[in-house]
This record gives structure tokens, sequence and C-alpha cells, in this order.
């Protein structure tokens, strides 16, 4: 018989404290790595990451892109381990991420990056870890033991590292702000968890579902789609909200269920523009995040973080508690999901 409260929950509920742990005792750290990336002036960025962590990567591209101009790219890490082949990043940062630091093929795209002479920086979870020691850089997301298969605070925590790493680089007052309040934001969309628990109920008999998302929410989009897949076996997948419409809406039928991922920044018009069009469609939105006028029936509002940027981690949590009480409301165990362990180790 599953657990009422399984160990995803409960770490779910730990983010508004990991969030506030990790600001203040990483701004030393931060202030220390910006100094290096001014006086190494990068080109561009190359992200290292897998799961969850990568999805947390593409929030981040946005932010950086958009805040920093510079580029960034996603490192296949197999071109290192099984083509056997270095790149040039002499001039790239290269921003590793991980909740264990223990994938060899993450550990090696580090090593392989440093020794060509980029700026390789670490944020991880184990601090004794072999990446956190590859990385030139560490910046710890000091989550504690996740013990649940389902990462939910190490991933939150590792787009607050991020964020933190990008206010400082921009001096970006209103997102520094932001993170300032982050942690009472992420408290006061734990309330929420009533409200998931009773969305949770109308899809426990789902077997697909659609989750759109564009920009930085795209990233989250990416990561409640593993989530409903990890925790109650749910065929979800995820698709930037203007690149449904250029042919997977095909799949699409009166009923068909969408989680709709709503954005408070630049995405927000044409996401709307994108969810009513689904409407007239008559499939079944919830939506999740901003508010927006479109026919809904199904909502799950967070709270305004006071930044695009930061208004990713209330969404994500959000679905993560839908997801833990889905997986309650199906009969499943969310800490026990089949084939899978908490530390995949790949080569």
């Amino acid at each position: 018989m599953p657990t009422t409260n399984p160990l995803m929950l409960q770490e779910t509920r730990e983010a508004p404290q990991v969030v506030e742990r990790l600001l203040r005792e990483n701004a030393p750290l931060v202030q220390d790595l910006i100094r290096e990336v001014r006086s190494r002036d990068p080109l561009h960025v190359v992200t290292v990451a897998r799961g969850s962590s990568d999805h947390a990567c593409t929030v981040l591209k946005y932010a950086i892109e958009a805040s920093l101009g510079l580029s960034v790219g996603s490192a296949a890490p197999s071109v290192h381990t099984l083509y056997g082949r270095s790149l040039r990043l002499e001039r790239a940062l290269v921003l590793a991420v991980s909740q264990s630091g223990a994938s060899p093929d993450v550990v090696e795209s580090v090593t392989r990056a440093r020794a060509c002479g980029a700026l390789t920086v670490a944020f991880v979870n184990q601090e004794d870890s072999d990446l956190a020691r590859a990385a030139e850089f560490v910046l710890p997301l000091r989550a504690g033991t996740e013990q649940a298969v389902a990462a939910t605070k190490s991933y939150l925590a590792s787009l607050a590292a991020g964020l933190q790493l990008v206010a400082a680089l921009a001096d970006d007052r209103t997102l520094s702000g932001a993170l300032e309040v982050l942690p009472d934001t992420l408290a006061a969309t734990l309330l929420l968890e009533d409200v998931a628990s009773e969305r949770a109920e109308r899809y426990r008999y789902a077997e697909t579902m659609v989750v759109l998302g564009r920009g930085a929410h795209f990233g989250v989009a990416l990561e409640s789609a593993l989530k409903l897949k990890e925790t109650s076996g749910l065929m979800a997948e995820a698709y930037s909200a203007a690149e449904f419409l250029h042919g997977p809406v095909r799949v699409v039928e009166a009923g068909f269920p969408i989680l709709a991922l709503q954005a408070r920044d630049e995405t927000a018009a044409s996401t709307a523009d994108a969810y009513r069009a689904l409407s007239e469609k008559a499939v079944e939105l919830l939506l999740v995040g901003a508010e927006a006028p479109l026919p809904a029936p199904l909502r799950l509002i967070t709270p305004a973080s006071g930044h695009g940027w930061t208004d990713t981690l209330p969404s994500a949590l959000s679905v993560y508690l839908l997801a833990g009480h889905l997986a309650l409301a199906r009969g499943l165990d969310p800490d026990a999901p089949p084939s899978l362990r908490k530390v995949t180790l790949t080569r």
C-alpha cells in the first residue's frame, strides 16, 4: 500500500528552506566566480547535464541568452565518452549541473573542457563528488539528502543557483530582488497543495497528456512531463507552445488533456493565443502559472515572484505537488517507480 505522504512531496515542501540557504551561502562564491568570468570574458556558454538537471539548463539557457547575450549550447557527452573526440572550448563558460555529481559522462565532459582551457563550473548537490573535483568552481546546491527517485528540491535549487549567477553577471537588480523574496514566494506556492490535489483527481484515469510552455517555461514543461512519466506512468510529452501548432496538434481532439504553462514575461501573449486556439478544439486545459483570459476549466495559479525567470520555480513546484498527488490518486507510490533508481550512471 503506497504511503500517503511520500518522500517526493516531503522534499518538495523543503524548497523554501533549500533556496534560502543556497542564496545566502553561495553569495560569496558567486562573487569570486564573477570576477573570474569577467577576467576571462567567455564567448559562449555550454551546459552539461542529463534528466532534470538538463531541464534546469533549458531554463537557464533562456535566462543567459536574454540577459547576457551569450549563446548557450547543450553538450552531447557521448562525443567525448563514445566518439572519443574533444571540443575546442577554450573561450567557453561550461556549466555542469548534477544532483549526484557521479555520472561518468558528465564528469568526463567537464574534465576535457577544463583541460582545453574552458572555465568550468559545477552546480552539484554532492560536494565531495567526482564532478565537484573535476570543475574549477563549485556552486553547491545545498539541498541536503534527496532520497526520492523523482528529483524535486535539487531541480529547484539548480534554477535558483543559476539565476543567482545570471543576476550578478547582468547586474539585474529586479532579478536580484525577486531572488531575495523567492523563499517566501515558494512558501506561498506550497499553500496550493490542496488545490493541486483536487486538480490531480481529474486525471487519475488519464493515459496521455501534453505539457506546453514557451521560453524559460519550456524547461519547466520538459521537467513537468518527466515527473508525470516517472511518478504516474503517464505518457506525457512536452512541446514548445509555438512548435506544437506546427504539427503535433494533429493528435488533439475534444477532451484531450493539456497542461498549459503560462508565464508572466514576454511569452505571455503568444502562449495565451496558442491556448485559446486549442480551446476552440474543446481540449481540456489545465492552466498553470499566471492567470490568463482563457476558457480553461481548471487552474493552478501560482504567486508572482517579481521576475519572469524566477516565476519558473513556483510553476515547477506546483507541478511537483500535482504530480505527487496524481500518483497517490492512481494508487501508486511516487517514491517507487518501476525500472527507475535515484542515480543513473551513463558512460
